[in-house]
């Protein structure tokens, strides 16, 4: 029998820890080096229910230069990672801004995890700005 097949696509701004997320999800091990690209596909296979799903990771990229681009990620999706850095409070000020809109208007009916990345950086003294645990719960 063949596996169910669930896409997923990732957004957010550039640098919030998309690409890690997905390489260690799919990988089972941290990046050492990140290297920026357009978009980078991964594909994970997890059991539910006693089934395969492939879970094929579309991982597109968050700068404004391409966000002419972006759009063709979005067909066929089954849902959507929005994510943000905990040690950015723009990126998670460009959820309802930029991503949400975006989302909607090429997948108004598939449902959007919301996701804060970098979470090991909450107590480090270098990132003095971050967002609080009840700034995410606005969105």
């Amino acid at each position: 029998m063949a596996a169910i097949r669930k896409k997923l696509v990732i957004v957010g701004d550039s640098t919030c820890g998309k690409t890690c997320l997905l390489y260690s999800f799919a990988k089972h091990e941290f990046p050492e080096v990140y290297v920026p690209k357009v978009f980078e596909c991964y594909a994970a296979y997890i059991e539910v229910d006693g089934k395969t799903v492939e879970l094929p990771f579309w991982d597109t990229v968050g700068h404004e230069k391409y966000d002419r681009i972006r759009p063709i990620s979005y067909p066929d999706s089954d849902v959507i990672l929005m994510c943000f850095s905990i040690d950015s409070p723009d990126s998670l000020e460009n959820i309802p801004k930029k991503w949400i809109p975006e989302a909607r208007h090429f997948c108004p009916n598939v449902p959007i995890i919301l996701v804060g990345n970098k979470q090991d950086l909450r107590n480090d003294e270098k990132h003095k700005e971050r967002v609080s645990k009840d700034e995410t719960s606005a969105c």
